[in-house]
């Protein structure tokens, strides 16, 4: 292993373990990194990222061998993105200070990112290979919360991988660096998988065993149902598709089909369909289109922003969707909508402005004002995405990663 005072020479792997209140367990955990590069004769160095330790753990880390970098502001990913930009190895292995990750595997990660891939993954779960040692990890992690969240990640990401929670993994420095990582929480570790996906990373997977937590002074800091909640709603955030043009498209097609059987007045099996079922309708299509708005504005922003890469139907649809195309189809949208509306009115009139027959009528007046409706909401969103999409100066991941980390919004 590589002196720590020797700042000049090239290191290949610095193992990066963010730390609060782990005096029970930091000297083991250290102690075994330290062991893996000896024995593997990796050139590497061991960061502790200390988040306001109260129990000695500097100390600890000190004395076994770790550089200790002090991150004020509280927050796992906080932590590690300190730790990471103190980091000057070429690959970094993250994993935790509670002893449940056995940092004499560290070599199986070296292997995987020697031989290309940009993030390595470890699997603690027996579908992916890995192992849990019983007691380990709860039953409600192991059989819903964990299958779940990576199962979407699968299924919405394309992430290979069977073990979406696991925070032992490895990656390459240069690929973090182009992530621009932002969450200060447990959320960080999913981001990086997720971002890594959508960038088209290279991601390989190796077999890990979990252990049980070493800790006996304190609790674990994970929370079930808080972080599941985090989890799930930073999924949907990096998800526009999912998130509001997957519902609105289904909103859009039932409001099609609602005005389909509503405007003739079909009955099916006994069933008629009238004018209420033609207010359904208009609320559909109303709620669809907007959350294709939705949508449409949420991709603009977080891609020029540079939260998400740009899908491929951006580029083609605003080569052919303009602000004065906006416009121009919210005028004549709305100009049929209130010509329909007059058109109602002037029926009313014929019947000196008494009693119709609602029927007849309100098939006219729902179609007219939900196109007037339309017509308002596209030409204001037309204005509001070309504001989102202007284009702006944006600091380089790597200016961002040497500065101090963001302030924390949560704890870990």
């Amino acid at each position: 292993m590589t002196d720590a005072n020797d700042s000049e020479r090239a290191l290949e792997v610095s193992i990066v373990i963010p730390c609060l209140d782990e005096a029970d367990t930091l000297a083991a955990v250290v102690g075994k990194a330290r062991r893996a590069l000896s024995e593997s004769a990796i050139s590497g160095e061991i960061i502790v990222a200390d988040n306001g330790s109260n129990d000695g753990s500097p100390a600890i880390a000190e004395r076994a061998g770790a550089r200790v970098v002090s991150i004020e502001e509280r927050g796992y990913g906080n932590a590690l993105m300190g730790g990471i930009a103190s980091a000057r190895g070429r690959f970094v292995i993250m994993g935790d200070a509670d002893d449940s990750y056995d940092f004499l595997e560290t070599p199986k990660f070296v292997d995987k990112l020697r031989a290309g891939f940009d993030l390595v993954q470890g699997c603690r779960l027996p579908w992916g290979g890995g192992n849990i040692v019983q007691g380990a990890m709860p039953a409600t992690h192991r059989w819903l919360g964990n299958p779940f969240f990576t199962l979407l990640a699968r299924w919405w990401f394309d992430a290979p991988i069977h073990d979406v929670f696991c925070g032992m993994r490895g990656f390459a420095r240069e690929h973090y660096l182009s992530l621009d990582q932002r969450c200060t929480g447990m959320e960080f570790a999913v981001e990086m998988i997720i971002k890594s996906c959508l960038r088209r990373a290279r991601i390989a997977e190796v077999p890990i065993t979990l252990h049980r937590d070493g800790r006996t002074t304190h609790p674990p800091h994970l929370r079930t149902w808080r972080d599941g909640w985090r989890t799930l709603r930073f999924f949907l955030m990096f998800s526009p598709r999912w998130l509001f043009f997957a519902p609105g498209l289904l909103l859009v097609l039932l409001g099609g089909l609602g005005y389909g059987l509503s405007l003739p007045g079909a009955t099916i099996s006994g069933a008629t369909f009238d004018v209420h079922t033609l207010l359904y309708a208009s609320f559909s299509l109303m709620a669809g289109y907007q959350a294709f708005l939705f949508w449409l504005m949420t991709t603009t922003f977080a891609v020029n922003q540079g939260l998400l890469p740009a899908p491929k139907v951006y580029d083609t649809f605003y080569r052919h969707v303009t602000l004065e195309g906006g416009i121009g189809l919210a005028l004549v949208t709305g100009a049929v909508g209130l010509a329909i509306l007059i058109g109602a009115a002037g029926f009313w009139a014929v019947h000196d402005f008494g009693r119709l027959d609602y029927a007849t009528t309100m098939r006219w007046v729902i179609p007219g004002a939900t196109m007037t409706a339309l017509a308002l909401q596209t030409l204001q969103s037309s204005f509001l995405v070309s504001i989102l999409g202007l284009p702006h100066r944006r600091e380089s991941p790597q200016s961002r990663s040497a500065a101090r980390p963001p302030k924390a919004t949560d704890d870990p």
